[in-house]
């Protein structure tokens, strides 16, 4: 096991740390090194750590995700476990991740909220906002995991190096989640404990900025709930509205629907239209780059919504709208040019434009999509994900 500590300037407490982890492997009988990834550190850091037992490989790249990679690929053993040089961790039991480990897990987390935190060693608005991003997750990927920012978790090397991780911050820590459950890997968690640092300066975190960094993430791999359901609620409740309305008012007990309510309808149907065609999109181009796997029930999607039934669908609706629109100009020719009933004119030309704008939607985003699935030598021997109903789950919500 190569134990990892990204480091960056922890003079005070990167010995401490190295020292536990030294001793602990011996103890417990395994066959171990610590790593000590050190980000460019100015305070003698490093020496302090190689006097303590640690092999040190400098990263060049700045940030919490760069240091933590440059110090997996740098790793000699079958495992790696990661964590924080700052002394809040307990690398002097790391045993139930050994056991873990053992027991044919390819990435154990640890739950500070199970095996508890220290007074003091949480701020209180992480003591808020991780449920909350942990929750998201779940929701999201569909992740046996309570604390998806745990500083400290073990994994097998070579799985999480096939991940092809991508980011260098704080959200690295979402991004070795997330990926390693799209690919299938066997997850567990164990509790662990989290203590006050030992350091004298403030920590390197950021509330705010990674919280939103981590959200951020979770966001972009999560295409379908970014865009596919927020698009699905407004096209159905823009079409619920826009048929309850098209032909008059409508009256449920005090309140009624009238006009505003048909152009309201009428825009969260196209605007939900745009947001499923951009989840079509990014979910395609997101395959294509490696970021979000190739499933077999988006592939048949794909193949389902192709250009030219776009298109036609497209030319459909715009043809309707357009013959609409056609009528309520001679209805005002008929007039003179002159005023129309304002009621009567509403209810033929916002459904018409609506109409007309869904058409050139539709067209138009379909030749995005066929841009989108244009074949490459790339595609030309697909590996496809298993639909089971935990990958289903997990995958295709995405």
């Amino acid at each position: 096991m190569s134990v990892v500590l990204p480091c960056l300037n922890e003079a005070e407490t990167v010995a401490i740390c190295v020292a536990k982890a030294v001793r602990h492997l011996r103890e417990i009988g395994v066959a171990g090194e610590v790593i000590v990834a050190d980000n460019g550190s100015t305070d003698g850091s490093q020496e302090l750590a190689r006097a303590a037992g640690a092999r040190v490989v400098h990263i060049p790249t700045r940030g919490y995700g760069a240091a933590i990679m440059g110090g997996i690929h740098a790793a000699r053993g079958r495992y790696v476990l990661m964590a924080d040089s700052d002394d809040s961790y307990d690398l002097a039991n790391l045993m139930p991740f050994v056991e873990s480990l053992r027991a044919g897990n390819e990435l154990v987390m640890g739950n500070r909220f199970q095996g508890g935190i220290e007074p003091g060693a949480m701020p209180f608005l992480h003591k808020l906002g991780n449920p909350v991003l942990s929750g998201i997750g779940k929701l999201f990927f569909n992740i046996p995991v309570g604390d998806f920012h745990c500083g400290i978790r073990a994994f097998d090397r070579q799985r999480i190096l096939d991940l092809d991780l991508h980011t260098t911050g704080m959200e690295f820590a979402s991004e070795v989640v997330v990926q390693a459950s799209l690919a299938g890997l066997r997850m567990a968690e164990v509790p662990t404990t989290l203590s006050k640092d030992g350091r004298s300066r403030p920590p390197h975190l950021r509330t705010w900025r990674d919280g939103w960094r981590h959200l951020r993430f979770l966001l972009l791999y999560s295409p379908g709930w970014l865009f596919l359901f927020p698009g699905y609620a407004m096209l159905v409740l823009g079409i619920l509205g826009a048929a309850t309305t098209v032909n008059g008012a409508h009256r449920w007990g005090s309140i009624v629907f009238d006009t505003g309510t048909l152009v309201a309808s009428s825009t969260m149907i196209l605007a939900g239209t745009q947001l499923i065609l951009i989840w079509a999109a990014a979910r395609t181009f997101a395959t294509k780059l490696g970021l979000l796997p190739r499933t077999r029930a988006f592939q048949k999607w794909v193949e389902r919504i192709s250009l030219e039934r776009g298109v036609v669908a497209g030319a459909f609706a715009f043809v309707v709208g357009a013959v609409g629109v056609v009528f309520a100009v001679v209805r005002w020719r008929s007039a003179g040019f002159g005023e129309l009933d304002p009621d009567r004119n509403i209810r033929l030309l916002v459904p018409s434009m609506t109409g007309v704008v869904l058409g050139l939607q539709l067209m138009f985003g379909s030749f995005l999509l066929g841009i989108a699935t244009i074949k490459t030598v790339r595609d030309s021997v697909p590996a496809f994900v298993e639909d089971d109903a935990a990958s289903l789950t997990a995958v295709d919500a995405s």
